[in-house]
């Protein structure tokens, strides 16, 4: 059970939970040692790929950054690929994925998820390709779904540096109903099945509630979402 300071007399514990079926938030995921380790890492990935601003269709351009890692980045619809010279994906990120998605369907026999076939679809799971974003303290993302990849397997999301306020919402509308949860430095937040295509986003990010003591200079948050896009060689 994952806990966060309020003041120097106690301590108020935040709970896994599920926020649909499918969808399962789990505090505190990542110790300290292991999220610093991570954004040591992903300087090294960004000094390799410099993030871009995606444009979008209309001409506008998305305030968080973003590259994307692993083989399917090549022919991925998402983009912000770094140009090309981002990093493969690491075997120890696919395995971290592989026990993310194993932690939230089948850590906690106490809590139903709502998959019927949890045990498979953690066994099955083996990430491509990891989209790294950075959200600065003016960032945010509007409400969509993740309908790019080929592949319906869940969505593994990590946090890192500042506390946001992610939108969990419903299959069918960028409208309620809808949930907000926060996310903060280490927390995992993982969404397949019957969830797989709800929309969400991020309204807003917390400034100063992590990002500096993680190293980051400015403050902010990197979210790193693992994904199987489904494609083969040769797209």
């Amino acid at each position: 059970m994952a806990e966060y300071e309020v003041d120097e007399l106690f301590t108020v514990p935040r709970e896994r939970a599920v926020l649909a079926p499918g969808a399962v938030h789990v505090p505190g995921w990542l110790d300290p040692a292991r999220q610093q380790r991570f954004v040591d890492v992903a300087r090294e990935w960004v000094r390799a790929a410099p993030m871009e601003h995606k444009v979008l269709a209309g001409g506008g351009r998305m305030s968080v950054q973003s590259v994307m890692l692993g083989s399917g980045r090549a022919a991925y619809r998402y983009g912000a690929d770094g140009g090309g010279r981002a990093p493969e994906l690491p075997d120890w990120l696919v395995a971290l994925g592989a026990r993310a998605v194993a932690d939230a369907y089948l850590g906690d026999p106490g809590h139903d998820v709502g998959l019927p076939d949890a045990a498979r679809v953690a066994r099955d799971f083996a990430p491509d390709s990891a989209l790294v974003n950075f959200y600065d303290d003016a960032a945010h993302m509007g409400m969509h779904q993740d309908k790019d990849e080929f592949s319906a397997a869940p969505i593994v999301s990590l946090s890192l540096g500042d506390t946001c306020v992610f939108r969990f919402g419903n299959t069918e509308t960028r409208t309620a109903p809808y949930q907000d949860v926060e996310l903060r430095s280490g927390d995992l937040f993982v969404f397949g099945g019957p969830s797989r295509y709800a929309f969400h986003g991020v309204p807003k990010v917390l400034p100063g509630t992590g990002g500096r003591q993680l190293g980051l200079k400015n403050g902010g948050r990197l979210n790193i979402t693992l994904r199987m896009t489904g494609g083969r060689g040769g797209w």
